[in-house]
């Protein structure tokens, strides 16, 4: 049984709808498959926005054998032989590798030696952000492009189109609810729309509710609003906002986010915008992630509508964050400093502080460096009193 998505998919650029940011036809890479000159390209978005499909166009328009791969069960001597197959061949064949995030560093390396040469062209799709899926010698071989969800507008004119191909009639209401249920996926929507006509030819709300009661986003952890929501979470804490916060850490709860992984977010945010300005972050987060390890859903909303209520209060610092970026870059421009004599290991020169009735002296370092600049927030105030108060005595020992 074909399926309305595969019957509606279009077959050349002019029928493509969305991704006009990329592909209308003042852009770069429209001209490109146009002059049928195209180079190594990677896909990543939502499901349900065209990856798929704009792969099979570029093949038809370019004229270049098409030939389809999922990572998941890719054999890489399938590959070997499809590249030996157009050795001497003047043709380029076109691999597509859908859900090519899930492709091992090796089964990667297989494809550096094609995508340099150019003896076939490689394009890959993913629902994951190809900077943390992809090696840096397969992204500095090709393009990458974003898609995006499609809007209201182009979900409406493929709509159009099932209505035509159907012969069906849908409700205004029934409309307004497939465009928002279908979340930007129109492979979700036409599937929807497929299924209910299968019911009734004038299609109405209540049947698509029937059919589908939530709306499309279950795949939100591969998904580019995964990144989004948390982003969005994150600054909404980092600017103190907790209505914001606690309605990013709903949108995240009700799309089915693993809860160990929000809660993993929150234990680098306290200690990357709190801090020591209010050190006892660090003490909740961690209570939090190890409370809702061990409860899991439902309840562990509760426990992180506390913790993110708690963070968006606290004082915020980014102190110790910006002090050990700045160590580190100083080991990239800086001559690597010897460490003291008598701080080796095997060094029994070292005199201990807490040998000593009287505050020591000691240098810890052989070249002075300034690292840490405390923005004088919340606790860190105090801190600031007792690292004063240990330098002072410090300099009346000498």
């Amino acid at each position: 049984m074909t399926n309305l998505s595969n019957i509606l998919r279009p077959n050349c650029l002019d029928d493509f709808i969305g991704q006009s940011h990329i592909i209308s036809k003042d852009k770069a890479l429209h001209k490109l498959i146009i002059k049928k000159d195209i180079p190594h390209m990677f896909f990543y978005g939502p499901a349900g926005t065209g990856k798929t499909t704009l792969a099979k166009i570029i093949s038809k328009t370019t004229s270049m054998n098409y030939y389809y791969f999922n990572a998941t069960s890719i054999k890489i001597e399938e590959l070997r032989n499809i590249f030996k197959k157009y050795t001497n061949s003047l043709l380029k064949p076109l691999i597509f590798i859908d859900e090519i995030h899930r492709l091992s560093t090796t089964q990667q390396e297989v494809l550096l030696p094609i995508m340099e040469n150019y003896s076939a062209i490689i394009i890959g799709a993913s629902t994951k952000n190809p900077f943390s899926s992809l090696t840096n010698g397969i992204r500095s071989r090709s393009f990458l492009y974003e898609f995006k969800s499609l809007n209201k507008e182009e979900l409406s004119k493929i709509i159009l189109k099932a209505k035509d191909k159907l012969n069906i009639t849908i409700q205004n209401d029934a409309k307004e609810y497939l465009i928002h249920s279908s979340n930007g996926d129109a492979r979700a929507l036409l599937n929807l729309i497929d299924f209910a006509s299968k019911i009734d030819k004038n299609i109405t709300k209540q049947t698509l509710i029937q059919l589908r009661p939530q709306v499309v986003n279950s795949n939100i952890s591969n998904s580019t609003l995964h990144y989004d929501l948390i982003s969005a979470m994150i600054k909404s804490l980092r600017g103190s906002d907790i209505d914001a916060s606690l309605y990013y850490l709903a949108r995240l709860i009700k799309a089915g986010e693993d809860p160990n992984y929000i809660a993993r977010r929150l234990v680098i945010f306290a200690s990357e915008d709190i801090s020591n300005a209010n050190p006892n972050a660090l003490n909740i987060v961690n209570s939090t992630m190890q409370t809702v390890k061990n409860i899991g859903y439902p309840e562990s909303s509760i426990i992180m509508s506390q913790c993110v209520v708690y963070l968006a209060s606290s004082p915020k610092s980014n102190s110790s964050y910006k002090a050990i970026k700045k160590a580190l870059k100083s080991l990239e421009e800086d001559p690597i400093q010897n460490i003291p004599n008598h701080l080796r290991n095997s060094s029994k020169d070292y005199t201990s502080p807490h040998n000593s009735k009287t505050t020591i002296n000691q240098k810890y370092i052989n070249h002075n460096i300034k690292l840490y600049e405390s923005n004088n927030i919340g606790y860190e105030k105090i801190l600031n009193e007792w690292i004063n108060k240990i330098k002072h005595h410090q300099k009346e020992s000498i």
